[in-house]
C-alpha cells in the first residue's frame, strides 16, 4: 500500500468511528470517493479532526504539530477554512464566538450534501456505487440503529381539531416560525443527482427544497455559495409547494432540527433504500399512521398514486393501508376529497433528542455501547481526539 493510499485508509477508518460511520467496501470504492473529495494533504489534516466534537484551531494545531507536520496556526486555519468551503468538514462560528471545526459524515447529511450545485458525473457515479455496495445495506439492516431523519405530517393533514395535540417537534410550521437565527435554502442534492443520471424526479421540477435552520448551519451553506438566505415566510411557501408536490417532510431527528428535507421515494437516497425493505415503518421515527374509512372511500386511487412508500393499494374498489409501510407523512390525507383517509396518532409517542449533538451521541451509544461512549466523553474532556 502506497503512502498516499494509506493516508486515505487512515481517514476512512477514522471517519468510520463517527456516529453514522463510513464503512470500508470490498471493491475499495470508499477510498475512491475520498480521493475525489480530499487532496492527500487535506486527508492527513482531517485525520487530526474529531468526528464528534467541534474544536478550536489551537487544539487541532497541537495535534498536527505533534504528528511532525510543520505548519503555523494561521496556515492551518486557512487550509481548514478552504476545506470547509469545499464542504469536506464543518465549521461553526456563531455558537462559540470563534471558529470551531470537526469532521462530518461522508454520506447522507454530510459531505455529499455539501457538493450540491457542483456535482460531477464521476462523483455521482462513485457515490452511487458506494451507496449500492454498502450504505443502502447499512440503512436497511439497521447498522445505524437510530434514524438521522424523522417523518412529520404535512400541514393540514391532521383534520380533527382538538382530537390530537400535535407536538411542536411534529409541526413543520412551528419549527420554521420558531427557528433560531437565519434560514437558508439549497437545491436538493438527491434530485440533482438523479438529473445528472438522466432520471429526473417524476413528481416535480422543484429543486430548491432543502431548508437549513440556525446561524451556523444556514451560514455554512450561504458561505459556500450553495444556499441563499430566506425569510420564514419564504420557508413556509417552500413547504407548501412541497406538500402540493407530494413530498415527504423529513427534519433532522431532533427537537431543534438544523434542517428540513422535502423528499420523495424516487430520488431521496434514504427513502429509496428504506423503500426496498419489507417493513419501512419499523425503520422510521414517526408519531402517526393513516387509516381509511371504507364507508367513505370512493376508490379513486389518488392516495395509491400519491404514496411514496407504496403503502396503499386498492382492494375491491377501496383503499387499503399496509401499516408495515406507512410512515405517517399525511400526503394521502390532504388529497382525499371524500375524507376517507385520516391520520392516527400512535399510542406510544416518540420524543426526539434535544438537538443534533444529543442525537449523534444516542446513535453512537447504540453503535458501541454506553461504557465506550463514557470513555469517549472522558477523552473529549482531556482534549484527546475522538
Amino acid at each position: 500500500m502506497s503512502t498516499e493510499t494509506n493516508i486515505y485508509r487512515l481517514l476512512q477508518e477514522h471517519l468510520d468511528k463517527s456516529p453514522v460511520g463510513y464503512p470500508a467496501t470490498k471493491s475499495g470504492v470508499d477510498i475512491s470517493l475520498l480521493v475525489q473529495l480530499f487532496t492527500p494533504e487535506e486527508a492527513e489534516i482531517a485525520t487530526h479532526l474529531s468526528t464528534i466534537k467541534l474544536e478550536p484551531i489551537k487544539t487541532i494545531h497541537r495535534r498536527v504539530k505533534k504528528s511532525g507536520k510543520d505548519m503555523s496556526v494561521d496556515e492551518l486555519q486557512k487550509k481548514l477554512d478552504r476545506m470547509a468551503r469545499k464542504g469536506t468538514i464543518l465549521v461553526y462560528r456563531e455558537k462559540f464566538r470563534e471558529r470551531r471545526y470537526r469532521n462530518t459524515g461522508v454520506t447522507a447529511g454530510g459531505i455529499v450534501d455539501f457538493q450540491v450545485d457542483r456535482l460531477t458525473r464521476d462523483l455521482v457515479d462513485t457515490f452511487h456505487r458506494y451507496h449500492q455496495e454498502h450504505f443502502a445495506e447499512a440503512e436497511t439492516t439497521g447498522r445505524i440503529g437510530i434514524p438521522q431523519l424523522r417523518t412529520i405530517p404535512v400541514e393540514t393533514s391532521i383534520r380533527v381539531p382538538g382530537k390530537y395535540k400535535v407536538s411542536t417537534f411534529d409541526d413543520a410550521r412551528y419549527l420554521v416560525e420558531h427557528a433560531p437565527g437565519p434560514l437558508s435554502v439549497a437545491n436538493c442534492v438527491c434530485r440533482q443527482t438523479k438529473d445528472i443520471q438522466g432520471e429526473s424526479c417524476r413528481y416535480s421540477d422543484i429543486r430548491e427544497t432543502c431548508i437549513q435552520i440556525g446561524p451556523d448551519h444556514a451560514r455554512q451553506y450561504a458561505d459556500m455559495g450553495i444556499g441563499r438566505y430566506i425569510t420564514k415566510g419564504e420557508a413556509l411557501a417552500i413547504l407548501d409547494r412541497a406538500r402540493q408536490a407530494g413530498f415527504i417532510l423529513q427534519p433532522e431527528n431532533s427537537r431543534n432540527p438544523e434542517n428540513i428535507c422535502c423528499c420523495c421515494g424516487d430520488c431521496c437516497g434514504l427513502l429509496s433504500a428504506v423503500k426496498k425493505a419489507p417493513r419501512p415503518a419499523d425503520m422510521y421515527a414517526s408519531n402517526y399512521y393513516t387509516e381509511v374509512d371504507a364507508t367513505l372511500c370512493k376508490g379513486c386511487g389518488t392516495c395509491v398514486k400519491r404514496c411514496q412508500l407504496e403503502a396503499r393499494t386498492l382492494v375491491d374498489g377501496k383503499a387499503v393501508v399496509n401499516l408495515d409501510r406507512c410512515i405517517g407523512c399525511g400526503n394521502c390525507v390532504v388529497t382525499c376529497e371524500s375524507g376517507a383517509s385520516r391520520m392516527i396518532q400512535k399510542e406510544q409517542k416518540l420524543v426526539p433528542p434535544k438537538d443534533k449533538d444529543t442525537m449523534f451521541m444516542n446513535i453512537l451509544e447504540k453503535k458501541i455501547g454506553r461504557w465506550d461512549v463514557f470513555k469517549l466523553k472522558l477523552k473529549m474532556l482531556l482534549g484527546i481526539r475522538v
